[in-house]
């Protein structure tokens, strides 16, 4: 389990493809932390650490999650918001968040608000993934609060502190994303499903 609160980035430095598989290698201030078999959020999506060696780590993603996330777009050289899992006992900052990608979306708009940011997304809404206004909403694993929810489109402001200290100030109009919808959000959609 995650918060969506980022701990810092990581830089791409090798990706190896694998049958199936994709191990990616990144460059991180946390890696003399890590330890072999430790899950990790990587724009959002939950990874095990398989090989550390020196300042970076490797981490392997299988054929489900490469078709779930846009981690099959990731190329060298990338930075990825990193979010290691919550230890019990710890402040609940963000929201649950799984570290399970339900899908991804596109950026739409961005715009500049005096002093923060209005980032706009869209998504397929066939897939049965909502949004509540107000609620929660995971983008590449940051916790954020949705307004402007409609059927298959949000958006999220984001102060100057999240826009410096995660990929957001990358994200350009048609910048491809992992969403992780609300837990509690997805339960109801199912009920409302199954009535």
């Amino acid at each position: 389990m995650f918060t969506g609160i980022i701990e810092t980035l990581g830089t791409i430095q090798e990706i190896k493809q694998d049958k199936d598989n994709i191990h990616v290698t990144i460059d991180s201030a946390i890696t003399n932390e890590l330890k072999i078999d430790q899950s990790v959020a990587h724009n959002g999506i939950c990874l095990t650490v398989v090989a550390i060696k020196d300042n970076s780590y490797t981490v392997t993603a299988i054929d489900e999650t490469i078709k779930k996330t846009n981690l099959g777009s990731w190329k060298e050289g990338d930075i990825v918001n990193l979010e290691r899992a919550m230890k019990l006992g710890d402040r609940l900052d963000g929201h649950i968040v799984q570290g399970h990608v339900d899908q991804t979306g596109n950026c739409i708009a961005i715009s500049e608000t005096n002093g923060s940011w209005l980032y706009t997304f869209e998504y397929d809404d066939q897939l049965n993934n909502l949004t509540i206004e107000k609620g929660s909403i995971t983008v590449n694993g940051v916790s954020l609060t949705v307004v402007n929810s409609q059927k298959n489109q949000f958006s999220v402001a984001i102060i100057p502190y999240t826009h410096e200290h995660t990929n957001f100030k990358n994200f350009v109009v048609g910048s491809n994303i992992n969403l992780e919808f609300d837990v509690i959000g997805k339960y109801v959609s199912r009920l409302i499903e199954l009535k």
